[in-house]
């Protein structure tokens, strides 16, 4: 169902609408032709709010990620499993939304909050907190993947985010958090 309209287009709402044919038809088919015939509008209006496509994903890569809240307050603990589970929680929220954050980290690496909930949880490491979020995209984007394939009858079940699912996940979380990949670089 489209977000109700608000008479004018801001970036909120045209964030909105985006996420709702992105759960609608998935990212392939998220384009800013449709996105501009759901907004009925042209797609050059769309350009006045964003700058690119890819600007246009990485607000509603921020949105998806809005789910898992405020950023903890300085020197407040966090749990790396909860702090994961918690982004994972907030991409399986939405039809392809493991891929629409992976493709905005990649295309634009920086801070988003996923990263600074990861910080918190790992004391401010940030090729800890990088190497786990990596992590937690992946393998939700498998998770996704196979939702996708089971929703068009391409794989049998069992069903995305099974206990085997969530338990590779706890598993991944486990060995990363004893540091696994840290001291087999350095000795390398």
């Amino acid at each position: 169902m489209t977000p109700a309209r608000t008479g004018r287009h801001d970036r909120e709402h045209i964030v909105s609408v985006a996420l709702d044919l992105l759960d609608r038809f998935g990212l392939p088919d998220l384009t800013m032709r449709r996105l501009a015939a759901e907004l009925d509008v042209q797609p050059s209006a769309l350009y006045w709010h964003f700058s690119s496509k890819q600007d246009l994903l990485a607000a509603v890569a921020e949105r998806i990620l809005s789910r898992i809240g405020a950023p903890p307050e300085p020197g407040t603990t966090v749990s790396l499993p909860d702090a994961a589970r918690r982004i994972r929680d907030a991409l399986l929220a939405y039809r392809d939304g493991a891929e629409v954050v992976m493709s905005s980290a990649a295309l634009r690496p920086g801070p988003s909050r996923a990263h600074d909930l990861l910080l918190a949880a790992l004391d401010e490491d940030a090729a800890a907190a990088t190497a786990v979020l990596q992590f937690v995209l992946g393998h939700t984007l498998i998770v996704q993947q196979r939702m996708h394939a089971e929703s068009h009858g391409a794989a049998a079940p069992p069903s995305a985010d099974s206990p085997v699912d969530q338990d590779v996940f706890a598993t991944g979380l486990a060995l990363l958090s004893r540091g696994a990949g840290r001291s087999a670089v350095s000795q390398g």
